[in-house]
């Protein structure tokens, strides 16, 4: 059973999972998800310094920050992910978020296969801002086929390593039950969500019809990147998001 943490200091609830994010996270009463895509992704720390401008610009505090969406050079391996991880909650920390091992902070972390960034990059961020009458919305974590639980990735990943096409119908069916179990944790269901995100860069064309569609997760149509997942083996991923309002920064450096 997942377990909702509400976190007042930044107006809204989250699944509580591992270190480095959280499963999700939903506005509580009276606030409401923003979510700001940058024009261009910005390396990590220059990104960082971009949502501290733009949360104090807006009149919230550092904890308001819910979520973000993270692109990466290519995957890394279990060490290598482990050690990002490490580095990157030190900035959640200084911002009141992540602390003694609990993270509030929602988060995708994918790799473009065109065009990736030199180095792990902010591409976007959500964040809570009172809101009266506000609209329910919530940000559900990216996932991959792995099994929570101990092991390595390599023992927790669904199929490993094959692609073929029954190979992919059940890690896609994996990934889409765990975004229904999110959903539902949060008081949410496909009904819900304003867009739907699968990343990865094997060929799913025809598995939407069959696999995603019929339980209505791409009723407001399906956003497919051609990314892979952040850590070695993993093949399909998918977030989804039910923000508020949507923005583009234009000119943030």
């Amino acid at each position: 059973m997942s377990e909702v943490i509400s976190f007042a200091a930044g107006g809204y609830r989250y699944i509580k999972s591992v270190f480095q994010y959280s499963a999700g996270a939903a506005a509580e009463p009276g606030f409401e998800i923003h979510r700001a895509r940058l024009a261009r992704p910005l390396p990590l720390a220059e990104g960082f310094h971009a949502v501290e401008r733009h949360l104090a610009a807006s009149g919230r505090p550092t904890t308001a920050f819910c979520a973000c969406e993270l692109r990466s050079p290519e995957p890394f391996s279990e060490q290598g992910f482990i050690d990002f991880n490490r580095g990157y909650v030190q900035t959640l920390e200084r911002w009141g978020l992540y602390k003694d091992g609990i993270n509030p902070v929602a988060r995708t972390n994918v790799c473009p296969l065109q065009e990736p960034p030199p180095s792990p990059s902010l591409y976007a961020f959500s964040y809570t801002v009172p809101a009266p009458r506000a609209a329910a919305s919530f940000i559900v974590a990216g996932g991959g086929e792995a099994t929570e639980g101990k092991g390595s990735y390599r023992e927790r990943i669904v199929r490993y390593g094959d692609t073929s096409p029954d190979g992919l119908r059940e890690k896609m069916r994996f990934v889409i039950g765990a975004m229904e179990r999110r959903l539902e944790a949060l008081g949410f269901g496909w009904v819900d969500a304003t867009s739907v995100q699968a990343y990865t860069v094997h060929d799913i064309g025809a598995l939407v019809a069959t696999e995603i569609a019929p339980r209505g997760a791409a009723r407001n149509g399906l956003t497919w990147y051609h990314c892979r997942p952040p850590v070695v083996g993993i093949d399909f991923e998918m977030d989804v998001r039910g923000a508020a309002r949507e923005l583009v920064l234009e000119g943030v450096a």
